[in-house]
């Protein structure tokens, strides 16, 4: 379980991931993903939380408690095999009561699935990793940074960091040359399966956005592995290409910022060869609600 107590799981394990659970357990390393489908990963997608310390608070008429309640619950039904939330996990400053209150909201998944989560640039590393001191598959050992690596038969995540500065104007991210030469080095060693990148940060090139992004495409574009990039941080729903790479820009689940948009999550079915992507909408503008976007890998 992902940075989450760990609970005897009501459904029935398969079979674990990493050597087994009784070797997972052992390394202090809990499980990437419950092998219940060797071809398919079935994953809930969902971002910018915003999680206050303070349950009764709301912006722009939405309770980011309640969304996120609501979004567990379907996750919960669902059947997704994982969870992986794409930063922007507290409210605005990362305050240690913001993680408190999201760890006890995501409770009810901690027996059924991993949830795995990157930072965004409301969230605070050190605050974070206090309240949830657990990780899910490899944690790659790049300073200062929260990098991890999660396993599956058909594909292979890498969640990074673009965490710079909390809540200040503009709201840039920047994953570092550091965590560009991990990457690189990384992705010239494992061609063996579909590569997806999970991080914060959109793509395009405004002040609050990634900073290093064309260094990053020179890496990860020539690695024909790499078939998409999954973030939050706009608050909008979308997809887009850059060099044959798809880019999933996921809704928020706290709230929007323009009432056009949706607020909820994304069900995914990853396989080798590509993607289904179908909306769950809590929230905001309900007109996609349902729909399937179908994402064919290069």
């Amino acid at each position: 379980m992902p940075y989450i107590y760990q609970k005897q799981s009501r459904r029935h394990f398969i079979k674990i991931l990493a050597g087994g659970a009784g070797a997972v357990a052992a390394m202090g390393i809990l499980p990437s993903f419950r092998l219940v489908d060797p071809k398919t990963l079935k994953t809930a997608l969902f971002s910018d939380t915003h999680i206050p310390v303070d349950v009764s608070e709301t912006y722009r008429g939405f309770s980011m408690v309640d969304n996120l309640k609501a979004v567990v619950k379907e996750v919960s039904n669902s059947n997704v095999h994982s969870a992986i939330i794409t930063g922007d996990l507290a409210r605005l400053e990362g305050k240690p009561g913001d993680y408190t209150e999201l760890k006890t909201l995501l409770s009810p998944l901690a027996g059924e699935m991993p949830v795995a989560m990157t930072l965004g640039n409301h969230d605070r590393r050190d605050h974070f990793l206090d309240v949830f001191p657990g990780h899910p598959g490899q944690r790659q050992a790049i300073k200062d940074r929260y990098v991890l690596v999660l396993e599956h038969p058909a594909v292979r995540f890498i969640l990074m960091d673009s965490l710079v500065f909390t809540n200040q104007s503009p709201p840039l991210g920047l994953l570092g040359k550091a965590q560009r030469e991990w990457l690189d080095g990384y992705l010239k060693g494992h061609r063996d399966k579909a590569v997806i990148l999970f991080f914060h940060h959109t793509l395009g090139d405004n002040d609050g956005e990634l900073a290093d992004v064309d260094r990053l495409f020179r890496i990860i574009a020539p690695r024909k592995q790499v078939k998409a990039v999954v973030f939050g941080h706009s608050h909008v729903y979308r997809y887009d290409v850059r060099d044959d790479i798809h880019l999933i820009n996921l809704p928020a689940t706290g709230y929007n910022f323009r009432d056009q948009d949706p607020v909820g999550w994304v069900e995914s079915d990853i396989t080798a060869d590509g993607g289904s992507f179908i909306l769950h909408a809590v929230g905001g503008n309900l007109e996609q609600n349902g729909r399937e976007k179908k994402l064919t890998w290069r």
